[in-house]
């Protein structure tokens, strides 16, 4: 097993990865920016390296800075985290080159499957239902205006590259179509580099639902269960819960199965999750794939008793999984709320020095957090500031739990999320399980 890693990330997720180390026996080091020099990672942390200015392309996106960091360090492997380097198979094959070990699956499966034309297209080769549209990307508005008269409208233009909303249009009228895809191919190769785009049958407001997964350096793969992540605004998650209300057990070997399938033929290693479109009558479409540990891993973690960043690192270290499929036992439900410095009212960024923080606590009930009184949330990041997870052993009792503990959850000194989720766990839709990806269009 390796003797110390290198954190590329910040925030909660480089606290969450700091302390499996820690209990593992492996020693810490933590890159960051100047604008995290006084975080609580940076603090925590064995060692710690700058690498580089408050701005993430400078630092926490600037691979030779961080490859810099892991020589000079001497650390024998690189844990991502999610977002910035974590799905970038040009970083994983420059570790490779290094002789560094990079804690996540492979740069070919990152390629593969990061790419949504190919991914798209594995998966009708092992029978992984997608939904209608273009064959690979669209070579011109002719074929886009072909393919989608095809398939009927509203179709979706999506950027072959990333994700996050960048690069994706609803288009409901064949008149908008032309000027949507020049915008798509625009934003695509603004934001990731390539302008390739393809087209798919838009689904008026269906279900988000995920299947985690592991995979060992050996062929054994298991999944641990499906996620619904439908609580959405502008196609970035607020909410997430395992299991889904809306699968059946029958549904859920057939969703689960199909995402093992689609791993095994990309020879996945490490953990990752296999995005699915719920429709009606259990029917259900891919929609990406998602090469690194999820922000809502937690959730899978309360059911499942399985720590995933250990298992990303015993993974990565050469080990195989320490159980079969029907070794792994899921029990009870858990809910995770996302709470960000943002004005519950307007969503607009609020950054700025926390000056009163006390997190909740109780049977069942987790915060993963970077913050503490006196903290700056400073303005140059995703503006994460905890995530609060409950468990219970069904779904009203881990929704009255996390409401319970929402309540308790003191954050002052900055706007937050925390009113606006103590209001949607109050709503009778939402208790229902009644929800879908347009659920917040009405709710806000």
């Amino acid at each position: 097993m390796f003797g110390k890693i290198l954190i590329a990330n910040r925030g909660e997720i480089a606290l969450r990865i700091l302390r499996t180390c820690r209990e593992m026996g492996i020693r810490t080091v933590v890159a960051h920016s100047k604008a995290d020099v006084h975080s609580l990672p940076v603090q925590l942390a064995d060692e710690s390296i700058c690498v580089g200015p408050e701005e993430s392309q400078a630092s926490y996106l600037h691979a030779p800075a961080i490859i810099s960091a892991a020589e000079i360090t001497d650390a024998e492997a690189i844990h991502p985290g999610y977002g910035f380097l974590a799905e970038n198979a040009a970083f994983a094959e420059i570790c490779r080159a290094c002789g560094i070990t990079f804690i996540g699956p492979s740069p070919e499966a990152i390629r593969l499957l990061g790419d949504k034309v190919r991914a798209r297209e594995l998966a009708r080769r092992v029978g992984v239902p997608v939904l209608p549209g273009s064959e690979g990307a669209l070579k011109d508005e002719a074929e886009a205006m072909e393919v989608a008269e095809a398939v009927g409208f509203p179709v979706l233009l999506k950027a072959a590259a990333g994700g996050g909303g960048r690069g994706m249009r609803v288009v409901r009228e064949r008149e908008t179509l032309t000027a949507a895809v020049q915008t798509c191919q625009l934003e695509s190769a603004a934001a990731f580099g390539v302008s390739e785009i393809y087209l798919e049958k838009y689904l008026e407001a269906p279900r988000h639902v995920e299947v985690q997964i592991l995979a060992d350096g050996a062929g054994g793969i298991v999944h641990l269960g499906e996620r619904e992540c439908s609580i959405q605004r502008r196609y970035q998650k607020l909410v997430e819960e395992s299991p889904s209300p809306a699968v059946t057990p029958a549904l859920r070997e057939e969703i689960t199965a199909a995402a093992v399938r689609l791993a095994r033929a990309a020879g996945y290693e490490n953990a990752g999750t296999v995005e699915f479109l719920l429709a009606g009558e259990g029917r259900f479409y891919l929609l990406e794939v998602n090469t690194r540990i999820q922000v809502e891993h937690p959730v899978t973690e309360m059911v499942s008793g399985i720590d995933l960043v250990r298992e990303q690192i015993r993974i990565a270290g050469g080990e195989r999984l320490l159980w079969s499929q029907d070794e792994v036992a899921l029990k009870g439900h858990a809910i995770e709320c996302r709470i960000t410095a943002e004005d519950p009212a307007t969503f607009l960024p609020s950054p700025g020095r926390i000056t009163a923080y006390l997190p909740p606590g109780g049977h069942g009930v987790r915060v993963d957090s970077h913050a503490f009184a006196g903290y700056l949330v400073p303005p140059h990041y995703d503006s994460l500031v905890a995530k609060l997870i409950a468990h219970g052993r069904d779904r009203p009792e881990a929704i009255a739990r996390l409401r319970r503990a929402m309540g308790e959850f003191t954050l002052e000194g900055i706007k937050t999320t925390i009113p606006f989720h103590l209001r949607l766990l109050a709503d009778p839709r939402f208790v229902e399980g009644a929800i879908s990806t347009a659920f917040l269009e009405t709710f806000l």
